[in-house]
């Protein structure tokens, strides 16, 4: 396997769906405890945080790292260290989720109280850029199941802060699709549209294909997770159709219990159907396996060969919203990886 490991990290690729927020380790989370916890959690504490075993359960360690990310400062070192670790992988380009709606929603409820945090996550970015070669796009990500309120505010700051930073590319639509589907957002997709951001939403990881519908109805462009498609064969050859790229996360889905096994994961699938798809970590810290690994596992547990790891990462900056010029360049570097 080193041969395969090897490989992996030559070859140029893109992170489409990360959480900065899953990225923030138990070693990170316990610096973070000791600036802000009047009582800091100790080491083991933080890991036993990470130990789940279904959906619920991860949201709940989700909350316990975002309670503690609240200055500038934090924002910053969390991704400067999820930079670090992205160019360890051979991570040449990420598009990272910062989940917005849970700061206004258990924080501070002013729009302007993210503009302080942002300066830091530019900072970050443009050091990983200076001295990593890495570049990275934000995804402002609402809470659909927070108030509607809360989710325009959001789309708000994400349309405000493009129009002056072009690296904040698009938004999203994270939170538990349990509790909201995605038509209640239909006009505020459409505005963002307008204002010339990109569309993501997370749509069939704990609930039917037809969320997954509902998702591209409203003008989705690519679909975290979708998990549910394999139940639809007419929605696999909509997808394949209409070139929509699929943020698939298999390791993420075992861990919170929405899926058997990594090789029970439709990736498989999906690959052969001919469908846009992507692998992705989506919180690495929590789950235990990062892009590389998840690259990996495809090889191990799903046979992916060396020819297809290439075009997985071939697809992950196809589906990116890099200018083509880039995009070219960096396929080019794919095809010559060996």
């Amino acid at each position: 396997m080193s041969d395969i490991h090897s490989f992996i990290r030559r070859l140029p690729k893109a992170e489409l769906h990360l959480h900065l927020e899953g990225t923030v380790t138990p070693a990170t989370l316990v610096e973070l405890s000791q600036r802000h916890d009047a009582t800091p959690i100790t080491l083991p504490e933080a890991e036993a945080l990470y130990h789940f075993t279904d959906f619920t359960g991860f949201l709940l360690a989700f909350k316990a790292v975002s309670e503690r990310l609240i200055t500038p400062g934090d924002y910053e070192l969390a991704a400067w260290r999820m930079s670090q670790h992205l160019a360890e992988q051979g991570v040449v380009h990420a598009e990272v989720y910062i989940s917005v709606g849970v700061i206004y929603h258990w924080r501070n409820p002013d729009p302007d109280c993210f503009d302080p945090i942002f300066a830091g996550l530019e900072r970050a970015r443009l050091r990983a850029e200076n001295e990593l070669g890495l570049t990275l796009y934000w995804i402002l990500d609402a809470v659909r199941h927070f108030p509607l309120d809360e989710a325009e505010k959001v789309f708000r700051k994400a349309a405000e802060l493009h129009a002056s930073h072009p690296s904040v590319i698009g938004i999203g639509l994270g939170g538990d699709e349990r509790r909201c589907g995605s038509e209640p957002f239909r006009d505020m997709y459409a505005r963002a549209r307008e204002a010339g951001l990109r569309l993501t939403n997370h749509a069939g990881e704990t609930t039917g294909p037809e969320a997954i519908w509902e998702a591209l109805s409203i003008g989705s462009e690519r679909l975290g997770h979708a998990l549910s498609t394999i139940r639809d064969p007419k929605l696999i050859e909509h997808l394949k159709a209409q070139n929509i790229c699929l943020e698939l996360n298999p390791t993420s889905n075992v861990r919170t219990g929405v899926c058997p096994s990594f090789r029970e994961h439709p990736l498989r699938q999906y690959f052969d159907a001919g469908l846009l798809v992507t692998i992705n970590s989506d919180d690495p810290a929590f789950f235990g396996s990062d892009l590389a690994g998840e690259y990996a596992l495809a090889h191990s547990e799903q046979g992916f060969s060396r020819a297809e790891l290439r075009q997985l990462a071939a697809n992950s900056i196809r589906a990116s919203f890099l200018p083509d010029v880039t995009k070219r360049s960096w396929l080019s570097q794919i095809t010559e990886a060996h």
